[in-house]
């Protein structure tokens, strides 16, 4: 694995993310994923959106030769932050369906709206990869 965590001495270890990551090698930038398919179709309710979105930053990443594991940092913007508190373990049921046990960097940010119009939610990453892609 191209990616270290950083866990500084004495802090509680974080669950469903990391404090930190470190690696070398390429880099991915994922635009930010709303819910919607390639035929911009929203999914209906936000664990289904939030699947989605994860189904399109790894489709992205594919294209780059990457993968979930070379998952770096992952920013959440969220439309209804009260619902998506409310959701935590179906959204980590989804998470670890489609990225695995695997958990970078991760903010999570509270929004009043999003650019297109029906989403719950947008998902933007950073992967670092080191092998090179084909």
């Amino acid at each position: 694995m191209t990616l270290r965590m950083l866990q500084p001495p004495g802090w509680k270890r974080p669950r469903g993310y990391a404090n930190g990551m470190t690696g070398e090698g390429r880099m991915v930038f994922v635009a930010g994923q709303v819910g919607w398919d390639g035929q911009e179709r929203f999914a209906d309710g936000l664990v289904a959106q939030v699947a989605q979105a994860l189904r399109n930053v790894v489709a992205v990443l594919a294209e780059a030769g990457a993968g979930p594991e070379d998952l770096a940092r992952v920013t959440w913007f969220v439309k209804d932050m009260p619902a998506f508190r409310a959701a935590s373990a179906p959204l980590g049921e989804v998470w670890r369906e489609i990225i695995g046990r695997h958990f970078p960097a991760m903010a999570v940010i509270g929004v009043r709206d999003l650019i297109d119009e029906g989403a719950l939610i947008e998902i933007e990453a950073t992967a670092v990869v080191a092998r090179e892609p084909g």
